[in-house]
């Protein structure tokens, strides 16, 4: 695409369906994920007092929001405990063995404090386009479960997990 001809060479738009999701520490979550959002990226700026103008100057810290997932619940609550039993052990609230199982593990197998998480994003053909990593994430809240006999119609239970990482990668695969 040239500066004379704005047309892009590729009119298809992003589709909300196309994704692939994995957490190498929770391989069931995977199976029943429903929603995934790419967390916005934000860079503070400071503005120094002067008595003019305030000037903005790029900042020095990189924010990122949390990633949010919502998923299905399965019947044997695998899923849900995948992230329940980790949240628990970061939290150590009974004892500290909780917390020495997950972080004597070997950190290249997934199952230690803290997870790699990608995010593939795929194009209108269903090809792979691009791959977000979460590096070093770990859950920090995982929302209730709500059951309830008055609905007329059967809603599946769904749960939200947050986690918080350190930054993430956005990469072409294609």
């Amino acid at each position: 695409m040239s500066a004379i001809d704005s047309t892009p060479l590729n009119k298809n738009f992003l589709s909300p369906l196309n994704f692939k999701f994995t957490i190498k520490k929770a391989p069931h979550v995977n199976f029943f994920i429903q929603k995934v959002n790419i967390p916005s990226i934000s860079l503070p700026s400071p503005e120094p007092n002067n008595p003019f103008v305030k000037v903005p100057y790029p900042g020095e810290h990189i924010t990122y929001d949390p990633l949010v997932i919502d998923f299905k619940v399965d019947e044997d609550l695998k899923n849900y405990l995948e992230i329940h039993n980790w949240i628990r052990g970061l939290g150590k609230p009974t004892t500290y063995d909780e917390y020495a199982d997950i972080s004597q593990a070997d950190p290249f197998t997934g199952e230690g404090i803290y997870s790699d998480i990608s995010l593939i994003i795929l194009s209108s053909a269903k090809n792979p386009n691009y791959e977000l990593t979460f590096i070093d994430a770990h859950p920090y809240s995982l929302s209730d479960l709500q059951f309830n006999t008055v609905d007329s119609d059967v809603n599946y239970i769904t749960a939200r997990a947050q986690f918080k990482y350190t930054y993430y990668n956005l990469k072409d695969i294609t």
